[in-house]
């Protein structure tokens, strides 16, 4: 996967990072933090900050320790909450870090890991998007309802 772009939700100003596979097209919209998404997006856009931010840190404490992240992955969907694991190797040894998505995207752009996600993540949010395209639509019809037509 790669980062396709950063958005804001219409409906509750959030920040959305957009995943996308370009070769499948598949996409995957992470809800983020508004501090996650100005490290992503100083990163997309290749702004100099005079001091590091915290992502620009820790990539320096991996590269001074000798660490390299290999690969970054989206690993699950919980109740509408998005989990992701740091794969990092350090001295031969492979590491499994528990992080949130926004952050391992973060790092991962800093360090040129891959991103990857589980299939089952993509299959989980295809169908919470479904879901959610279906719940708009009969949002939009209950709205067009006149109240005073149909009595009970």
């Amino acid at each position: 996967m790669i980062v396709g772009g950063l958005t804001v939700d219409p409906y509750t100003n959030t920040p959305i990072v957009i995943l996308k596979d370009p070769e499948t097209e598949d996409v995957l919209p992470i809800w983020i933090g508004f501090f996650e998404a100005s490290a992503i997006a100083t990163q997309l856009e290749k702004v100099k900050l005079a001091r590091p931010m915290t992502h620009d840190l820790m990539r320096n404490i991996l590269e001074t320790l000798g660490a390299k992240v290999l690969r970054i992955e989206v690993t699950e969907l919980k109740e509408n909450t998005y989990y992701a694991l740091i794969h990092i190797e350090l001295d031969g040894k492979v590491y499994e870090i528990d992080s949130r998505p926004s952050d391992a995207i973060a790092l991962a752009l800093r360090t040129g890991a891959s991103i990857f996600v589980n299939e089952e993540v993509l299959e989980k949010s295809k169908q919470s998007q479904v879901q959610s395209e279906e719940e708009k639509t009969l949002d939009e019809l209950l709205q067009q309802v006149d109240e005073g037509t149909y009595k009970m």
